[in-house]
C-alpha cells in the first residue's frame, strides 16, 4: 500500500508541474534514493561492469547515477500519460520506420514487437495504441492490487490492452491469429525456466516467449525500443523484422533466439545508461 501512495504522489507531481520542472523534482529524489540504494547501486555496478569490463569505476559510477536519474524520468512520462495525445506524439516524440509494422501486419499472421527494459518501454506501447495500432501488451501483475490497477489504467487509457503474466499463452495466441500486436520484453526471465544464452560474453538467462509464439505462429518479430534523447525528446526506434528460417531441429529455438538477443544487446551497449536493471542479470 506504501508503494501505491508512492506513485499516486509521483502521479501529482508529474501532471502538476511542467514537464522539466517534474523532471528536475524527480531527478532530486532520484539523488536522494540513491545515496541509500546501497543494493541496487551494488547490483547495477555489476551489471554495467558486465558490459563494459574495461571500464574504470569512476566512469561506471558516472554512469549508474543516470541510470536511477533515467529511471526516474521514465516515471514521469509513465505518469503523465493522460495528457499524452495523439497529436502530442506527433509532435513531440520522434518514430522512425513504423513502415516496419505495416509491412509485418500485411503478411497477416501477426506481430511479436520485441523489447526491453530499456528507455521507456511502456511511452513505446502508449505511442503505438495512440497512433491506432492494435495493441496488446503481457504485464507482470504487481502483488499489490491497487498498484496493479493503477498501472494497468495508466495503459488502458491509451488503448493498449492487458495480459496478465502467467495466464498470457491462449490469449497471445489469439492476439497473433487475430493479426494483432504483441508487446514482450526479451531482456528478463520472470520464470526461471528460460534459456540460457551468451550475452556480453557470459551466461544469462533469457524468456523464450518472443521466439516460440514466432515459431509455433508464423508471426513477425518486429524489435521497436524508446529512447531518451540528450534534450529528453524520445524516439520510438522500430527495427527490421527478424527473419528466421526453422529447420525442424530442436536448435531452432534458441537459435532464433541469438537473433534477437543480439539486437537487444547492441542496444543496452548503445545506451548502457538506459537499462533499468535493478537485480543481477548473469547467472
Amino acid at each position: 500500500m506504501f508503494n501505491y501512495f508512492l506513485y499516486r504522489i509521483g502521479q501529482f507531481i508529474a501532471l502538476t508541474f511542467p514537464v522539466k520542472a517534474a523532471y528536475a523534482i524527480a531527478r532530486g529524489i532520484s539523488d536522494l534514493h540513491y545515496v541509500f540504494a546501497f543494493k541496487d547501486r551494488k547490483v547495477v555496478s555489476g551489471n554495467l561492469k558486465a558490459i563494459f569490463p574495461h571500464k574504470s569505476d569512476r566512469e561506471i559510477r558516472r554512469i549508474r547515477i543516470r541510470v536511477f536519474r533515467n529511471f526516474a524520468k521514465y516515471l514521469v512520462d509513465f505518469f503523465r500519460f493522460s495528457k499524452i495525445t495523439r497529436d502530442e506524439v506527433k509532435k513531440y516524440i520522434g518514430i522512425e520506420n513504423s513502415h516496419y509494422f505495416d509491412e509485418a501486419l500485411k503478411r497477416g499472421k501477426g506481430v511479436v514487437v520485441l523489447s526491453a527494459h530499456l528507455g521507456n518501454w511502456e511511452l513505446g506501447g502508449a505511442v503505438v495504441g495512440l497512433l491506432g495500432y492494435p495493441l496488446w501488451v503481457v504485464v507482470r501483475p504487481h502483488k499489490n492490487k491497487k498498484v496493479d490497477e493503477f498501472f494497468n489504467r495508466q495503459r488502458e487509457s491509451k488503448g493498449v490492452k492487458i495480459i496478465p503474466l502467467g495466464k498470457a499463452a491462449r490469449q497471445c495466441f489469439r492476439v497473433l491469429r487475430n493479426n494483432e500486436l504483441l508487446g514482450l520484453v526479451g531482456d528478463r526471465d520472470f520464470s526461471d525456466k528460460g534459456v540460457v544464452l551468451d550475452f556480453f560474453g557470459r551466461p544469462a538467462l533469457f524468456p523464450p516467449g518472443p521466439a516460440e509464439l514466432a515459431l509455433k505462429t508464423g508471426a513477425v518479430i518486429v524489435p521497436a525500443f524508446v529512447v531518451r534523447n540528450d534534450d529528453d525528446i524520445c524516439t520510438l526506434k522500430i527495427g527490421n523484422p527478424i527473419e528466421f528460417s526453422p529447420t525442424g531441429s530442436p536448435d531452432d529455438l534458441p537459435n532464433f533466439m541469438r537473433g534477437y538477443i543480439t539486437i537487444i544487446e547492441e542496444v543496452i551497449k548503445k545506451y548502457p545508461e538506459q537499462w533499468y536493471m535493478f537485480r543481477r542479470f548473469w547467472l
